[in-house]
């Protein structure tokens, strides 16, 4: 038999052996979406009565962690990476078993998951807010609180396409140079891993072409600028609508004297503007936003679910983004 044959045929069986091995772990890793709040039909492995898996630069991870901050609740915490953060655990067969919709945070009670962190807020307040700590008792302020936390949550799978939708939704667009200057450190590897196995292929192809351009060519891109354009203009106008809400409260809280789990939400908004280096263009120049603001990095619970979870690599970003700013690097066009 011929060399060349030999070869050829050896060849085949590697690539056939490739996509079966491609194929098997494909059906292992399948995600799909879950339905949000408790799943009291699911029991997962527990140790705490409470659990969190949850991300370091994750805005709905703040959110929670700084609900549990607030009502002092200890909890088993398990940190999940996102590419972000440098690899794609999320869609791991471990973590996939405990959440298929390859999301975090996912929070545990008794084993049972709570999905979703406008939900989780709810439930964690359900369970153990006796006294209204959080949650006002008065049905009006009640009323306003629900429709802030609806405000500052991020809906649907890609909230970049509706950033008018919520404040929450008006975020991400604005932490596409976060993305941007941190892809840099992450092997292109470990982003094609989501390409292979993520359902949501569009942030991964997003996230090669952010790879290979780098932070400065990113902001050139067209669509980039669009993005960041219409986030912008929508986080100026929810922002608007917070000020206004601020003013008829009478502060320092959404709703008057109360801290709430509005505030919570709002908080960590407040916190990836900051990474994001967006304070000087949306909130300083408002003096009841940036009393807001103050008064919010104020609180035990800020240290606690955002300030100790600094992500290096963030911390990183948000020098370099404030840097190109201020030598005037920052391509025209876009917001700065």
């Amino acid at each position: 038999m011929a060399l060349s044959t030999v070869i050829g045929g050896a060849v085949v069986t590697l690539v056939l052996l490739g996509l079966t091995l491609f194929l098997r772990e494909r059906a292992l890793r399948q995600t799909r979406p879950m339905p949000p709040g408790l799943q009291a039909d699911i029991s997962l492995p527990f140790t705490a009565q409470w659990t969190l898996y949850h991300n370091p630069f994750s805005l709905c991870s703040k959110k929670i962690r700084v609900c549990l901050a607030e009502y002092g609740v200890d909890y088993d915490s398990v940190a999940i990476d996102l590419i972000e953060t440098g690899s794609y655990q999320n869609i791991s067969r471990e973590f996939l078993k405990v959440n298929p919709a390859a999301t975090v945070p996912v929070l545990l009670h008794n084993a049972h998951p709570v999905y979703e962190s406008h939900e989780q807020l709810n439930y964690v307040a359900s369970v153990v807010d006796q006294t209204g700590l959080l949650v006002p008792q008065d049905a009006q302020l009640r009323q306003v609180m629900d429709v802030w936390v609806h405000k500052t949550s991020l809906l649907g799978d890609d909230p970049i396409d509706s950033p008018e939708a919520t404040a929450g939704n008006a975020v991400p667009g604005l932490t596409v140079p976060i993305f941007a200057a941190m892809l840099v450190s992450i092997p292109t590897a470990k982003i094609v891993e989501g390409l292979l196995f993520h359902r949501i292929k569009k942030r991964a192809l997003l996230f090669l072409l952010m790879k290979r351009r780098g932070l400065q060519k990113t902001l050139t891109l067209k669509p980039v600028a669009g993005v960041l354009n219409r986030s912008a203009k929508a986080m100026t106008a929810h922002l608007h609508e917070l000020e206004l809400q601020l003013e008829s409260s009478g502060g320092p809280w959404i709703c008057g004297d109360q801290f709430t789990l509005a505030d919570v939400g709002m908080m960590v908004i407040f916190d990836r503007l900051r990474e994001g280096d967006w304070l000087h263009l949306l909130v300083h120049h408002r003096p009841a936003l940036d009393a807001y603001w103050t008064a919010l990095q104020q609180r035990p619970s800020y240290q606690a679910g955002c300030a100790d979870f600094v992500y290096p690599a963030v911390a990183e970003a948000t020098v370099e983004l404030a840097a190109l700013k201020q030598a005037d690097h920052w391509p025209p066009g876009i917001p700065r």
